[in-house]
């Protein structure tokens, strides 16, 4: 068993989660609020250090005064804690959802939209490789059913719905798939702790 006290913090605070397993109790809560705060604690450090003083502090340092403006900016940002002020914090708002717009549209159609359309056009036949002729054609036809499957202009009936059936089909597929690699990434990291538990803390395996 472990003598190190850091590892006995984490193994009690580990187990303190744990504890959620059997029903809502103080010691969850305590992990629980203890892990907020110290989250919250270290994102206001890295993005004063990160953030803040190269981006901003340093630059008035140098002289490069216009950097004053957005630094104006993210103060009218805390404004909204006063009525009276609040209004202020509006240009920020506008201003950030307005930069955010239009640096982020750009490349969301490319990876988003164009992305996937390059990704689908795809050749249905391969010389040489069936397992890829038959990948391919799995693939363009599991989209186009899953689009037609979204297109809600016409009753669903006849070829029309059952290619519409085959897309719910696909759906289904990829759904259960990215679930199933939630559950796995979830268990990873439950048999990460475990092992913690038993390694570290109890020295029960090496």
């Amino acid at each position: 068993m472990s003598t190190d006290p850091w590892v006995w913090i984490a193994a009690a605070l580990t187990l303190c989660i744990f504890s959620f397993l059997y029903k809502d109790n103080p010691f969850y809560k305590f992990a629980e609020h203890l892990m907020v705060g110290i989250s919250s604690g270290y994102l206001i450090a890295v993005t004063w250090r990160d953030g803040i003083m190269p981006n901003l502090i340093v630059p008035l340092q140098n002289g490069r005064l216009h950097f004053i403006i957005p630094g104006i900016l993210g103060i009218f940002m805390f404004l909204r804690f006063f009525p009276k002020l609040g209004w202020l914090s509006r240009w920020s708002l506008a201003f950030m959802i307005g930069l955010s717009a239009g640096t982020s549209i750009p490349p969301g159609i490319q990876a988003r939209f164009l992305a996937q359309m390059s990704d689908a056009m795809l050749p249905l036949y391969v010389s040489g490789d069936i397992w890829a002729s038959i990948t391919n054609i799995l693939l363009v036809g599991g989209t186009i059913c899953c689009l037609i499957y979204f297109f809600f202009s016409k009753e669903h009936t006849g070829l029309f719905g059952k290619a519409s059936k085959v897309g719910i089909w696909f759906l289904m597929i990829g759904f259960g798939a990215s679930f199933g690699y939630t559950v796995m990434a979830r268990i990873s990291l439950l048999i990460g702790r475990v092992l913690f538990i038993l390694r570290e803390w109890l020295g029960l395996i090496s």
